[in-house]
């Protein structure tokens, strides 16, 4: 009977001491409740939950005890080695008897990791909303108004100023807000601009060669250089002509590929440079002295909605826009000028075509949240802390590397990730991207990750996103169970 007790008392002790799946749920993200900016927001009363759901299976948060934590910690305020340890797995720091194996042989199946990201949001675009977002935050909106009004123009105005605080846009720069997202925003800037001069465009992923066909195929201009580079490596940047027109991604989105820098870009230039940052902005410092163009959109870094593009025109541009008029037709949603003059109306708080308001005030939510935190430097830390996450994983030689193998020139946003598996290496690229659409769907249902294949041009592989609003500790959790997807996969292909 004493044994009996004693092997109770043990194995109730072993039950509390194991860390608990911890799986947070709210309206319109991961946390429950709603850390806003300055007040902290219950969830909806159950009677107010949508008929016939099932009822919620989750444990309620505590309420934090800060709005957020330094860079590199997550909503917790543990260090990315504290929660590795509570997992059972530590990046490059892993103790015997930490890694989740029920056993030694690599034959044996792993267990299921114990902790899950709160917040399972790691694709590219849209992407995570800020710590502490939920929709209270948008209670404000000017829903049923006109964006002609003069309350709608002030806020949209706000947007354009707070991001020129945020990111150091010189006064001189024009700041508007065009539809379509970075794409409209930048394809509007090309059909008004190019044309004079020859054009150099960089191209080493899907977006800067989807620039290449339009100015080929579309504005069907004669004189085009394109500077090409493999997924994972840049062109040479000695090669661009700035006496030409310059065209270019900074921080490529799809092959995990950025630019060290803009020391390339001639001081001296006669063209235009034409820079396309939208996983770039708020990410990475921009040297906006030599950068005439540079367009982004609010659904990356800052975690915005869909369907709006900035676009930022320096003086360069302004002059170019007075003096050329382009011999093609420019659609209604590209058209920068009236009457041969820049339209200014649109860098004071007019709009091409109707804005969402509900938009409008969620971009200002995210940019009040950038704020608040630190500004741009703290941004570009959380990024970097969160890429440093995935650098360990690499270096533990779990089976993963780096679509970008320099790591200067790799980003710390839209992070591409290889399997280097050996049972995967030996595959063809349909195979591959068999495993890594295995390895996703594992993910989706567990609630772990969603949206991080690689995108659909992109060799087979991961995509991450680490940009500012996902958390540091949400990675750290990811981590395991990236291993795991990949080892229970690897374990059903066939023996070579």
């Amino acid at each position: 009977m004493e044994l009996v007790l004693l092997a109770t008392l043990v194995l109730l002790g072993a039950m509390l001491a194991a860390p608990s799946l911890v799986v947070a749920a709210r309206p319109g993200g991961p946390a429950a409740g709603c850390l806003g900016l300055g007040r902290w927001a219950p969830l909806p009363s159950p009677s107010l939950a949508r008929a016939g759901a099932p009822p919620r299976r989750a444990r309620a948060l505590p309420e934090p005890r800060s709005r957020a934590g330094p860079p590199g910690r997550g909503r917790s305020g543990r260090s990315p080695a504290e929660l590795a340890v509570r997992q059972g797995f530590c990046c490059g720091a892993a103790k015997d008897g930490l890694e989740p194996r029920a056993g030694p042989n690599r034959d044996e199946a792993m267990h299921e990791p114990r902790v899950k990201p709160l917040n399972p949001c790691f694709g590219s675009g849209p992407t995570a909303k800020r710590p502490g977002w939920c929709t209270s935050v948008l209670e404000g909106a000017l829903l049923g108004r006109s964006h002609r009004s003069a309350e709608a123009k002030a806020r949209l105005v706000e947007v354009c100023e707070r991001s020129r605080r945020l990111l150091g846009i010189p006064a001189e720069y024009r700041i508007g807000i065009l539809p379509g997202s970075d794409t409209g925003a930048f394809e509007a800037a090309m059909w008004s601009l190019l044309g004079p001069r020859g054009v150099d465009c960089l191209a080493f992923e899907s977006f800067g060669e989807g620039w290449l066909v339009d100015i080929e195929k579309q504005l069907k201009l004669a004189d085009v250089r394109a500077l090409r580079a493999p997924y994972g490596e840049l062109p040479d940047l000695a090669a661009v002509d700035f006496d030409r027109d310059v065209v270019f991604c900074w921080n490529g989105t799809t092959s995990g590929v950025r630019v060290p820098n803009g020391d390339w870009i001639a001081e001296d230039r006669r063209g235009l440079v034409l820079c396309d940052a939208t996983s770039a902005a708020f990410a990475m410092e921009l040297p906006w002295a030599k950068l005439d163009v540079v367009t982004w959109s609010w659904q990356k870094v800052l975690g915005g909605e869909a369907q709006h593009g900035m676009l930022v025109l320096g003086p360069r541009a302004v002059e170019r826009l007075s003096s050329w008029s382009p011999p093609w037709p420019v659609p209604k949603l590209f058209r920068l000028t009236s009457k041969g003059k820049l339209a200014e109306a649109i860098f004071a708080g007019e709009t091409i075509n109707t804005p969402s308001m509900l938009a409008v005030e969620d971009a200002l939510d995210g940019l009040r949240w950038a704020e608040a935190i630190g500004g741009l430097p703290a941004l570009i830390e959380r990024c970097r802390a969160n890429l440093a996450v995935l650098e360990r994983l690499v270096a533990a030689g779990k089976g993963f590397g780096f679509l970008a193998r320099r790591p200067e020139i790799r980003s710390p946003t839209s992070v591409c990730l290889t399997i280097e598996h050996p049972a995967v290496l030996r595959l063809d690229e349909p195979g591959r991207q068999a495993v890594v659409k295995a390895m996703c769907a594992l993910l989706a249902e567990a609630k772990v990750a969603y949206d991080i294949a690689s995108y659909r041009d992109a060799p087979a592989g991961l995509r991450i996103w680490c940009g500012a609003t996902v958390e540091t500790a949400d990675l750290e959790a990811l981590v395991p169970w990236l291993v795991f997807a990949l080892e229970t996969v690897t374990r059903r292909l066939p023996a070579a």
